[in-house]
Order: C-alpha cells, then structure tokens, then sequence
C-alpha cells in the first residue's frame, strides 16, 4: 500500500495514510463528529507524538491506557473527545493484535484472491471495534476507489459509497474541490435529516393534542355533573 492520498489535506499526514494501512484504519475510525480533515491528520500526530513515523499495532495495544489518552489529549488534541477515542484506537489495535498478528493490511490481504468477495471484505471491516455498518461501507469504498482493493462485488457491498462520482465520504475525496463536495453532501444530508425530525415531530405533537382532548363530552355534561354532586351528598 503505497498511494497519494489527500484526505487530511497536508502532505506530511496525508502520506503517512498512503502508505501505513493501520494509520488509514485509524484515521478511519477517528472521522466522527470533527471535520474530515481533522480526524485523518490525527494518525501523523499519534505516530509523532509516539516517537516515529508510523503506528505499530504492538506498541500502541501494550501502551498504558491513561499515558495514551493523555497523549491524545495533548494540545492541539487529536480529537474532540480524546479520551474516549483513545479507548477505541487501542481496542483496534488490541484486536488487529489478536485476529490479524497486528498487520491492519490483513484485514483486506488476499481480497483480490477470487476466494473473497466484497461482501465478505464488508463483513471483516464491520467486526472491527469502532466500525458500524456505515463506517465498514465507507471505508470499504475507499478502499475500492483509492487504494486498488477491489474484490467481486465490492461496489454493491459498499453501497451507494462505492458508486463513482456520488461525493459521499471520505472515499471520494481526491483534492480540494472534492473535499468541498462531499462537505456540501453532508450538509444536506444533515439539512434534510432535521427536516424529517422537524415534521415528525410536529406530527406527534399535533397527535398528542389530538388524544388530549378526548371524545365529545368528555369534560363533562350537565347531567354527569348533577349526578357528581348528588352522589357526594
């Protein structure tokens, strides 16, 4: 693995991802709720920050949790919520340890073999801790588009990431102007998922108005109240 990369948006970093399949795990891992470029720039600062400049699995699956978090944590932090993050990348590690003898390009090694296929790729990336269904996709697509790992079957088990052109992830990033479009994808991703929340919940509420004020009658008639106060005589 040995590609230009241009997802952190700084060459240092960016290389480090083209070349190390665990720093592009790792930064994979770290894209959630921070920009884009600042989560895959995170793995160059860890491997710098350890001392080198690459991300050995060993190492930072031995590595002491708090002295770990704490080096994350270090300004300017690797993530917004360090500590936490911290906790994953080692349980990724801890797992690559077990299951793959720390070599992260395991996890796709042979794909291209005939005897895998891209649904079973999908289902290797989505037992890795940190990666749901959606983060197994995406990365599965990049991995398809950027990196030349393209088992049978790899577009339709990456989803609507794996088609070309579509500028929904990190997949399809390849320079600035990309990276604009798949930003402006995700700002109306997000546009249109408030919208939905909006209107549904409108129409509960509107719904529990509904409930509230019962049958006709059910405040009470006359008569209903007449037979009330006769009975509490």
């Amino acid at each position: 693995m040995d590609v230009t990369l241009h997802l952190a948006q700084r060459p240092e970093a960016d290389e480090l991802l083209g070349r190390s399949p665990l720093a592009a795990l790792v930064g994979m891992l770290l894209d959630q709720q921070v920009p884009m470029e600042w989560a895959f720039a995170g793995p160059y600062t860890i491997a710098r920050r350890l001392g080198g400049d690459d991300l050995d699995a060993h190492e930072i699956a031995a590595y002491e949790p708090e002295a770990f978090a704490a080096l994350l944590s270090e300004k300017p932090a690797v993530h917004r919520y360090p500590g936490s993050m911290a906790k994953r990348i080692q349980q990724l590690c801890q797992y690559l340890v077990e299951h793959y003898e720390g070599d992260a390009a395991k996890v796709w090694e042979g794909a291209e073999s005939g005897a895998e296929s891209g649904a079973e790729l999908f289902g290797r990336l989505k037992e890795l801790p940190g990666f749901g269904a959606q983060k197994a996709q995406i990365f599965l697509a990049l991995l398809g588009k950027q990196l030349g790992v393209r088992p049978k079957g790899w577009r339709e088990a990456a989803g609507s990431y794996g088609e070309a052109n579509s500028y929904r992830s990190v997949a399809d990033i390849t320079g600035p102007d990309s990276l604009t479009k798949v930003r402006a994808h995700k700002q109306e991703m997000k546009a249109a998922a408030k919208a939905a929340a909006g209107t549904t919940a409108k129409a509960a509420a509107e719904a529990a108005m509904e409930g509230s004020k019962g049958p006709k009658g059910s405040k009470g008639s006359k008569s209903s109240k007449g037979a009330a106060k006769t009975s509490g005589e």
